[in-house]
């Protein structure tokens, strides 16, 4: 019914009507305040225990108004880009709203609904007062190792409480001073508490960066200018997006794709979504999705906001930094009790993995008409695992894991790029001697697949194969989406190599396990991670043929597969 149906204006319009501030202060300031996130972001990884947080940047650091819009984020972890309004909404609501807050208080929330994530993503959240004025927040949310899940990552429960601790706004530090009963209840909350009490101090330190970058920013300029300014940059990034909108026709565009399973049920759940361009705007209407699911792919609404403000931005940013102007062309619209808007208790740790297929579906839509402003689809997955277990001499419990990169999709531009996720760009894996220096494996192998790429005019990105044998009995837990749904081509352009995950025991004997939860691995096993590739861009007969050759000679693709693609291109010339 339609009274189901919950409307999202993803960007708040201009609030002060009138400014009179010059083009050169508003430059100034937009940078200082991309400079004040960055900032945020390199004190929480130069504190940071944890190599998921320091290494993966598996993390959010952002700056806000005190009307929740955002003034800035540091190039992190984009998919948390559009979710952290909605977690310092919620913190402050859990505390008791804008006068229960204090000049050097600091929040902690993790509930699902309102982080969009699952719980291992806590939220700091630090109230920024100018002249005893309530202004701005800071804001971190980052990835812990552990939370004390019914694992420390799953992919097969069946409700919210089986995912972790949930701490639902509730005062970490008040007036500047450690609130040591709620500090205790979090590290008696994980498998690993050095680990977790680190990188708590670590967002601490973090978002209080921030609040010292912010107010010198404010102090330089004074109250009225610096808010004359943020609308004015507001309104240019607004333009940035309704430029790029404004050439795509009005219409309604229709995209379909689907998830392997949803963690404990078998079958797959496909789900269309409807982008529709009005007048230099743009919707993305997901009421159509399915119910949600019993098991933990259901993303909650922050995250589908997100997915929203991620890929247009990612399509109409033209390189710059976001900020709130990017997100007001821009609306969602879902229906309660559905993949894509699901209601408690549903579980949703892996909320991400829908979030990730929606933004390639969102492409494919507009793709299907007009194939030369979007790219084509990438591998669709971050692929994690988390890794964790015992040391064999110590007895002392670790864990760690990461995201790995897929092929991106060729483009009207060019070819995909290779070692990259679109909604994880700026995350990373651990170098390979960070990764063996902690924890008991070594990296066989990280190695570009040849064939992997879909053939077209513009080729997609090769996927990744990376195994690592482990030293010491462990437990592992994989998800890889789309393992049975290859990349799609554009425009007469060719399916990529699909995902999977493999566990590999002493004897060579492999066995697929894309999406499972503390798998058992025993020394001296291996776990091959398949990164796919991209699908390609345009007909492969378009193909220069120079390009071929040269993707040859780098190996990238073999003499089976020019015979099958580019049959045209005679290696014996």
């Amino acid at each position: 019914m339609s009274e189901d149906l919950h409307h999202y204006k993803c960007g708040i319009d201009r609030i002060v009507k009138k400014t009179n501030v010059d083009p050169i202060t508003t430059q100034i300031v937009r940078n200082s305040l991309n400079s004040a996130a960055e900032q945020m972001k390199r004190a929480l990884c130069r504190t940071a225990m944890s190599p998921i947080i320091y290494e993966v940047l598996d993390f959010a650091a952002a700056i806000y108004d005190r009307d929740l819009r955002m003034l800035s984020q540091a190039p992190s972890l984009p998919l948390f880009m559009g979710t952290l309004n909605f977690c310092i909404e919620e913190a402050v609501k859990g505390v008791g709203g804008e006068e229960n807050l204090e000049e050097g208080d600091i929040i902690i929330y993790n509930s699902p609904y309102g982080t969009g994530s699952h719980p291992q993503d806590a939220a700091l959240v630090m109230p920024v007062f100018f002249e005893n004025e309530l202004i701005a927040y800071t804001a971190i949310k980052a990835h812990w190792l552990d939370i004390a899940g019914k694992e420390p990552y799953s992919t097969d429960t069946v409700d919210v409480f089986q995912e972790g601790t949930v701490y639902p706004g509730v005062k970490l530090y008040s007036k500047g001073n450690l609130v040591k009963d709620i500090y205790k209840m979090c590290i008696a909350n994980t498998r690993v508490p050095n680990s977790v009490a680190g990188d708590i101090n670590a967002q601490a330190i973090g978002v209080r960066t921030g609040e010292r970058a912010l107010k010198r920013v404010v102090a330089k300029y004074g109250l009225n200018k610096f808010r004359e300014a943020v609308e004015e940059i507001f309104d240019a990034g607004e333009k940035i997006v309704r430029n790029y909108l404004k050439e795509i026709p009005n219409g309604e565009y229709f995209g379909s794709g689907q998830l392997d399973n949803n963690g404990v049920e078998e079958g797959n759940i496909p789900f269309d979504v409807k982008v529709i361009i009005k007048d230099e705007s743009v919707v993305l209407d997901m009421s159509d999705a399915p119910p949600q699911q019993n098991g933990p792919v259901n993303c909650p609404l922050p995250s589908t906001v997100s997915t929203a403000r991620v890929a247009m931005s990612m399509l109409a940013g033209s390189n710059e930094a976001p900020n709130e102007g990017f997100f007001r062309p821009i609306e969602v619209i879902t229906k309660k009790g559905t993949l894509f808007h699901p209601l408690s208790p549903a579980p949703c740790f892996l909320y991400g993995w829908p979030a990730l297929q929606a933004m390639e579906v969102f492409y494919r839509a507009l793709g299907s008409k007009h194939p030369e402003k979007v790219p084509a689809s990438s591998g669709g997955c971050i692929n994690a695992v988390v890794y964790w277990g015992q040391r064999e001499d110590t007895g002392e419990p670790w864990a760690d894991g990461s995201p790995h990169p897929i092929g991106q999709g060729g483009s009207f531009y060019g070819d995909g790029a290779t070692c990259l996720h679109h909604a994880e760009s700026a995350t990373r894996f651990a170098p390979t001697e960070v990764w063996e220096n902690r924890n008991p494996w070594l990296v066989n192998r990280v190695e570009l697949i040849q064939d992997s790429c879909g053939a077209g005019e513009h080729r997609g990105g090769l996927g990744v194969n990376l195994e690592i044998e482990m030293l010491e009995d462990t437990f592992a837990t994989t998800v890889c989406e789309r393992t049975e749904l290859s990349p799609w081509g554009l425009n007469k352009g060719k399916e990529g190599l699909a995902n999977n995950c493999f566990l590999i025991n002493d004897k060579g004997e492999k066995k697929s396990i894309p999406k499972a939860t503390r798998v058992s691995i025993k020394k001296g096993s291996k776990v091959l991670i398949q990164n796919g590739g991209g699908g390609g861009y345009g007909s492969p007969s378009e193909r220069k043929k120079e390009k071929v050759l040269d993707d040859y000679k780098q190996q990238y693709i073999s003499r089976e597969y020019i015979k099958e693609y580019y049959p045209e291109v005679n290696l014996n010339d």
